[in-house]
């Protein structure tokens, strides 16, 4: 058994568990449990996380650089308003599955004031979240 900031990791041999845990780190508004990923595991092309929007909360806008994401909405209710000036938006809520693809700029909205959102994060990126950029939403014309 190995522990570091990314969570302890049980197992030997080619198969390795990290149980569940409260969360450990941030990033844009963003809070995540220890995950599986190049970091802990050595993954080579995926990394697998929950994160959780506070009630309220925004992820704001981001770029996911050569990389996929597939999300499963265990708990709360989003909007991404996304493209390349933000103009659509789309609502998930607990049950759905979502797919991002890349380079595509999007911002996330959890829009509970009182309730988090609450996902499983799976990237075609061992890094996590290295490979994501900042994007500056367009000004209004």
């Amino acid at each position: 058994m190995a522990t570091n900031e990314f969570g302890t990791v049980e197992g030997a041999n080619g198969i390795f568990t990290i149980r569940s845990g409260e969360n450990v780190r941030g990033w844009n508004n963003i809070r995540y449990k220890s995950g599986l990923s190049a970091k802990n595991v050595g993954a080579k092309k995926l990394s697998m996380n929950v994160a959780t929007i506070p009630p309220g909360g925004v992820a704001y806008a981001h770029i996911h650089v050569d990389f996929e994401v597939m999300l499963y909405i265990l708990a709360g209710r989003v909007r991404h308003e996304y493209g390349p000036a933000l103009e659509h938006t789309l609502e998930n809520g607990a049950g759905d599955f979502i797919f991002i693809e890349p380079g595509v700029p999007h911002e996330v909205f959890n829009m509970s004031e009182t309730e988090p959102v609450v996902a499983v994060v799976a990237r075609s990126d061992a890094s996590e979240w290295e490979n994501i950029v900042n994007f500056t939403r367009p000004a209004k014309a």
